[in-house]
């Protein structure tokens, strides 16, 4: 028997899980005062608060009270105001997030979302009021790509990056930009214990090796993930500055690699809603994992149609930085119209070096720690971004296990024949070099010169490579990576005509900013006669 067309209509409605059909949630937002969990009788409400579902955005009302419809597999979550902070859940991490995942996730390796129980009408959040001043502005900790694969390298991130900040960090906010683990997702807490040893509220953003490879899909392969840090795409506003914290790994399971550089519907959605309340001189942030250039020449690593339609979201806003980190290496670039960005200055993107460096390998030093230097010659460690009360900012970096002084690795011969051709130089790989970045030398407080601005391999690295290929044993579990051309590589060549013995070089490079870094060593003359 054919059914008429509104019969299979009604029946196909009726057939559509409770769970799978759209849901309205409740709650509040409301002030933590009573230090106790939950919300009590002296909690007031917090009006004004946006609360999202990942695609929209509602805002509280008076009395704190919010209704928003999700789907199952949503993630509720609270936009932190500035002046305010998120209590921490029990795992140190902030708790401003909660699951809408009825059914939980499918089947995966590393279990995914535990399907939720929470109470359609109980989705509350609490925070508390700040006791600082915002407009003198504030610090941030720019963490990325830890690419822990073990515990021993998570003692390795401990000794040589946190465990050196604890109890000495005056950063107000933190964030990991992807690649907390390599693959083995089952290493979150013990790597979380560690981070939030900081004491410093840390926000999260997927890396590609964070993923849930064996997810049908990339509506699931973030489950693991999330069932950790929460939401993929959210925003947080602190000290006159937002932050747009972005999943851009796009999982393509049958694809080779496994992934591509973008963004979703979904996300499109939740930054155009989120941008139309601010300012357009405000300081925002983009941090995510895969930068928006393309890495690879002639390959696209970011999807240009996602990156044009980003962008056209964001050019009317006169101060935006963005962040991102999987390269393993150190750069500044400035999108300009041939990327696509078409603002009133050129887009700066600070691509940030890896705590993890090349990957936790080389030679280990006196702690027991891989020396681990990239293959740009920047060696390993975590940045900083200073936010200033007006939306400037400053970015720093600070070497690992190193005092803040450290900025320039420099490389230059021991020792030169007295009267031979000026061919040899000294090296300066700025860690935070740019074009733009002035860099000079000196010989025995002469007048300072220029440095030429190469393209090619730090020696340092080199020297490193050439050990381990003459080594007849391992001198460490991997060997230092294959170096490579550095974007922040400056040579000066250095005079053979004084007299014969020891010479100092000075070097300074000049930031953009305004910010003077100061390196030295030394070579000898040696007089040689024909043999």
């Amino acid at each position: 028997m054919k059914l008429p067309a509104a019969w299979l209509c009604c029946l196909m409605l009726t057939s559509v899980p409770a769970w799978a059909a759209p849901v309205t949630i409740s709650g509040k937002v409301y002030q933590e005062r009573d230090r106790k969990p939950g919300r009590g009788p002296t909690d007031p409400g917090m009006g004004g608060v946006q609360v999202s579902n990942g695609r929209t955005i509602t805002r509280t009302s008076a009395d704190g009270s919010y209704r928003l419809q999700v789907e199952e597999g949503d993630t509720v979550f609270v936009i932190k105001p500035e002046g305010f902070q998120i209590p921490a859940a029990a795992d140190g991490l902030p708790a401003f997030w909660r699951h809408y995942v009825p059914q939980g996730s499918p089947a995966l390796r590393y279990a995914g979302i535990a399907p939720t129980t929470t109470p359609a009408n109980a989705y509350d959040f609490a925070l508390a009021p700040e006791r600082r001043d915002n407009r003198r502005g504030f610090q941030m900790l720019l963490f990325t790509d830890p690419q822990t694969a073990t515990l021993g390298d998570i003692g390795y991130y401990d000794t040589s990056i946190v465990r050196p900040l604890v109890g000495r960090t005056k950063a107000r906010l933190g964030v990991t930009l992807g690649d907390i683990v390599n693959d083995d997702l089952a290493l979150y807490p013990a790597i979380n214990k560690v981070t939030t040893q900081l004491g410093v509220p840390w926000f999260h953003v997927p890396g590609n090796h964070d993923l849930d490879f064996d997810a049908a899909s990339d509506a699931h392969s973030l489950d693991s993930w999330r069932a950790v840090y929460g939401p993929d795409t959210y925003a947080v506003e602190e000290g006159g500055a937002s932050f747009l914290f972005l999943d851009d790994v796009v999982y393509e399971p049958t694809a080779m690699p496994r992934y591509i550089g973008g963004l979703r519907e979904d996300q499109f959605a939740f930054i155009e809603q989120y941008l139309k309340g601010l300012r357009r001189d405000r300081l925002l942030v983009l941090g995510m994992h895969i930068p928006l250039f393309d890495a690879a020449p002639g390959r696209e690593t970011f999807r240009r149609a996602d990156r044009e339609r980003l962008f056209a979201l964001l050019k009317d806003f006169r101060n935006v930085l963005v962040l991102s980190g999987h390269s393993h290496a150190q750069q500044h670039y400035y999108h300009a119209a041939a990327d696509g960005w078409h603002g009133d200055q050129p887009l700066h993107e600070y691509n940030v070096g890896a705590n993890c460096g090349a990957f936790w390998s080389g030679v280990k030093d006196g702690r027991g720690v891989p020396d681990s230097t990239m293959s740009d010659g920047t060696p390993k460690g975590y940045a900083l971004l200073d936010v200033a009360g007006n939306g400037t900012y400053r970015l720093q970096y600070r070497v690992a296990g190193a005092p803040e002084s450290e900025q320039i690795g420099l490389h230059a011969p021991k020792v030169l024949r007295q009267g031979a051709y000026p061919a040899w130089g000294v090296f300066a790989n700025v860690y935070m070099g740019e074009d733009a970045t002035r860099v000079e030398y000196r010989v025995d407080g002469a007048a300072w010169q220029p440095m030429k601005q190469v393209r090619q391999a730090d020696p340092r690295l080199l020297v490193e490579n050439v050990a381990d290929d003459i080594a007849t044993e391992l001198r460490g579990y991997d060997r230092s990576p294959e170096a490579t051309a550095s974007p922040h590589l400056w040579r000066g060549a250095l005079p053979t005509d004084l007299a014969t013995g020891e010479h100092k070089v000075e070097v300074r490079a000049t930031q953009p900013d305004g910010a003077v870094f100061n390196a030295s060593t030394r070579y000898t003359l040696q007089a040689a006669q024909p043999r």
